[in-house]
């Protein structure tokens, strides 16, 4: 059921939005979350270095007829049009006065704030079907996830993922390759939305289509980049991380395919490991190099994606990964998922009231 055919079977009154509106606004703080938004979106990097060096009320100025501007150029030509006509309506409405002492209003006015309104509707509506869209998309992501705290005897185990947008970009999954063994992945397509997402979807299918044929995660990493590259768009790459895991034996194997990093907590400290080797679709063919680990109790594997480390405050500083590596000792004698909830939680509250600006996600294998 789309947003339309649920306000025509449930629509609430007029009024009873309006209290709910005034009951939960924070006026100050939403308007300047609302601007924020708008200059992040309308505004370029060009645009933004040229207003650094400008005074406080020349910048507010100038952002605003940079809003104005580029948002006028993204309406249809319609539209445009629409818009022109309507502000000059609007502004050639006047109230005249006769010599009797009565008043003449001229409507132009009034027509110019209706067509106005026209377009605002228009737009409204291809907001509302675009997110019915995405909505959709987000249950079949949904759908698609693993289950976050998956059954592996003698492990705790916690795989995350939470979009910035209603689809995301990142991948945590988790399959059974063979009896003795798991495969668990974490990757991230360069972009965000649904162009990200899709290629997602496609990865996730093919990971799970290759993984059971292939015996040497060399071999396996050079067919999922060669065939990444072919299928994907020229400039788009994706980093993956994907690990084959023993449990019996606490053997662990990797590949990084330009990914960051993992994270190795065990008796000698908090290490991070080998950096990635070139991301998948970055050139025509590579051959990986695979990383071997023996885990023992107590150790502690974690792999990430860069909305942890990129993580922003209203002041636009980064979480950073000093701070994620000075958190964890904090934290690692709790299970899996204790810890995970417990750094997604920190990344939280630095950010507080500041927009998410990537995917998060999160997966930790802790040898019990």
């Amino acid at each position: 059921m789309n947003s339309g055919e649920q306000w025509q079977k449930s629509g609430p009154g007029i009024g009873k939005v309006l209290r709910d509106d005034l009951s939960h606004l924070n006026f100050k703080n939403d308007l300047n979350k609302e601007y924020r938004d708008l200059k992040k979106f309308y505004i370029n990097e060009e645009q933004k270095k040229r207003s650094e060096n400008m005074s406080r009320v020349k910048r507010f100025l100038f952002e605003a007829l940079w809003i104005l501007k580029n948002m006028f150029v993204r309406l249809t030509p319609l539209r445009r049009i629409l818009i022109l006509i309507g502000v000059i309506f609007l502004l050639s409405g006047r109230t005249i006065e006769v010599n009797s002492g009565q008043t003449v209003t001229n409507n132009q006015g009034i027509i110019g704030g209706i067509i106005i309104l026209f377009v605002l509707m228009l737009e409204l509506k291809d907001k509302l079907l675009a997110k019915d869209e995405l909505e959709a998309g987000r249950k079949l992501q949904q759908s698609l996830l693993p289950e976050q705290n998956p059954l592996v005897p003698g492990w705790s185990v916690w795989l995350f993922t939470k979009s910035a947008n209603e689809v995301g970009g990142d991948l945590v999954d988790f399959l059974k390759i063979k009896e003795k063994s798991i495969g668990v992945v974490i990757a991230d397509v360069a972009g965000k939305g649904l162009k990200a997402a899709l290629l997602m979807a496609k990865l996730q299918a093919t990971i799970r289509a290759l993984a059971p044929d292939y015996e040497y995660l060399s071999n396996f990493g050079s067919k999922l980049h060669e065939i990444f590259h072919r299928d994907s768009l020229p400039g788009l790459f994706a980093s993956m991380l994907y690990a084959e895991l023993i449990p019996d034996t606490g053997q662990l194997r990797f590949i990084n395919a330009g990914h960051l990093p993992p994270i190795l907590i065990n008796k000698e400290g908090i290490s991070e490991l080998m950096k990635g080797e070139p991301a998948l679709g970055l050139m025509d063919s590579f051959k990986y190099s695979e990383t071997m680990l023996n885990l023992n109790s107590g150790d502690i594997f974690i792999a990430y994606s860069d909305g942890v480390t990129e993580a922003q405050n209203e002041n636009e500083e980064l979480f950073g990964m000093e701070r994620l590596i000075n958190y964890l000792p904090k934290i690692k004698n709790l299970n899996a998922g204790e810890m995970g909830r417990a750094i997604v939680d920190e990344i939280d509250y630095f950010s507080g009231n500041a927009p998410a600006s990537d995917d998060v996600s999160i997966v930790i294998l802790k040898r019990l």
